[in-house]
């Protein structure tokens, strides 16, 4: 289940945008809606969409593969598909903080 608490919005983005940006309440929305309008129609077009120091969104084919229900243990097929998967840029990833648990990479 996801944690509401640490979800950004897309209301926040554009609440964001009204008061850092000082862009009036309607443009922050619709200058919000737009950049995801274009992501998604770029990803829908089987392209990629990279945010240089943020990452890059790629869609990726999966073949098609056998699978077992695991309540029941009957056999399936789960068929092919488009994904979306994000790779995360080295910037992006050098300001994470480190998992307590995580040893560092060398």
């Amino acid at each position: 289940m996801e944690d509401k608490r640490n979800t950004l919005t897309r209301a926040q983005l554009a609440e964001s945008l009204y008061e850092n940006a000082e862009l009036p309440r309607p443009e922050a929305e619709k200058l919000v809606d737009q950049f995801f309008s274009v992501i998604r129609d770029t990803l829908l077009q089987g392209e990629s969409v990279k945010l240089v120091g943020f990452g890059q969104f790629m869609v990726r084919h999966k073949n098609a593969r056998p699978a077992r229900n695991p309540r029941t243990g009957e056999s399936a097929v789960v068929t092919a598909r488009h994904v979306v998967s994000f790779k995360a840029s080295h910037k992006l990833k050098e300001r994470m903080p480190l998992a307590e648990n995580q040893a560092p990479s060398a």
